[in-house]
Parts: C-alpha cells; sequence; structure tokens
C-alpha cells in the first residue's frame, strides 16, 4: 500500500497541504489498527482507512494545531465503522463466492457415507469373536479401563489386555486397515 498516493507533489491550497499531512501523519497507524481489528483483511482495512480520513476531512478543522489530539477521534470512527460493517454483514444474508458451495459439500459429511461406513463397521465387528467384540465394548464404547472391564467381564486384565490387543488386529484386517508399522523391531 502507497502511503503517499493521496495529494499532489505540487499541493498548492493550504487545504490541500493538509489533507496531504493528514494522511502521512494518521494514515500508518491507523491501518495497522484497522487492519488488526478486522483480522487482517487489507483490502477492507484499507477501505475504512480511506473512509476515517474523508470523514475528518469533511468535519474537522484541518488548518492549526491538531497535534495528537485528532489521532483518538479518528481511530473511534475507524472502530465504529468496523463495528457498523460487522453489524450490516451480520444482519444479511452471507455473501458468497463462486466455490463456496463446493467448500460446503466438501465440508459436510453426508449422510449416506455415515450409513455405509456404520454398516462396513458392523459387518467387520459381527466377524470378530464373541469374546472380541465383548472386550471392544466394554473397552471403547463405555470407556472403561483395563482394570473396570476385568471386573465386569469377570476375567484377569492380562487377558482383556491380550483380546482387546486380539480384537483389534482382527477389526483391522476385515476392514483392510494396514497393521502400523512398529519402530525398533
Amino acid at each position: 500500500m502507497s502511503w503517499t498516493v493521496l495529494g499532489s507533489v505540487g499541493a498548492v491550497s493550504a487545504q490541500e497541504r493538509e489533507t496531504r499531512s493528514l494522511y502521512e501523519e494518521h494514515a500508518r497507524p491507523l491501518h495497522g489498527y484497522v487492519l488488526q481489528l478486522l483480522g487482517g483483511d487489507l483490502q477492507r482495512a484499507e477501505d475504512v482507512v480511506q473512509e476515517t480520513l474523508l470523514r475528518c476531512w469533511r468535519n474537522q478543522q484541518l488548518t492549526g494545531d491538531r497535534g495528537q489530539n485528532l489521532r483518538p477521534w479518528l481511530f473511534k470512527v475507524a472502530r465504529n465503522l468496523v463495528i457498523d460493517d460487522y453489524r450490516l454483514r451480520s444482519a444479511r444474508p452471507k455473501e458468497v463466492d463462486g466455490t463456496a458451495w463446493l467448500d460446503d459439500v466438501l465440508a459436510d459429511t453426508d449422510d449416506v457415507d455415515q450409513v455405509l461406513s456404520a454398516l462396513v463397521l458392523a459387518k467387520a465387528f459381527q466377524s470378530l469373536s464373541p469374546a472380541h467384540r465383548e472386550v471392544l465394548y466394554e473397552t471403547y464404547y463405555t470407556g472403561r479401563s483395563t482394570r473396570e472391564v476385568a471386573v465386569v467381564l469377570g476375567i484377569p486384565p492380562g487377558t482383556v489386555k491380550s483380546r482387546l490387543y486380539h480384537a483389534v488386529r482382527n477389526l483391522r484386517q476385515a476392514l483392510g486397515v494396514p497393521e502400523p508399522e512398529v519402530s525398533g523391531k
């Protein structure tokens, strides 16, 4: 963004010189502030800064001693413009570009995919022995620890661990998921 675009090099009138001075003095810090408010949206930040400085030019006495007294006013106007823009965007339907529908299609999981995944998983689950299904259910579905599963099923914790290992391994095979490679072997 060019910060010296406003005004001409040979600005003749006092108003033109004051406008250029206003821009050079306040545009950069104002832009940084607005950019932060807008979460990094450069285009909207530039629009807000331009509108803020335009309102200042229309409503303020540019000649004389502005000093730092003008900066708080500029920041307040910019903040109010950002808030107004946010409220306006919230009140109307979401703006979309040509690819928004594709993002929505890809982001949403389809019910058909969920049903098919559930059927495949149910079939793979049925291929396990009843003892393996029981251990998987108690461990993963109910969220019990190995010790708690051992108490519920009335078997030693070592047996729970063994059945769980073999159940997961068999379930992976039934689903066609490759075994994870173990490093160090």
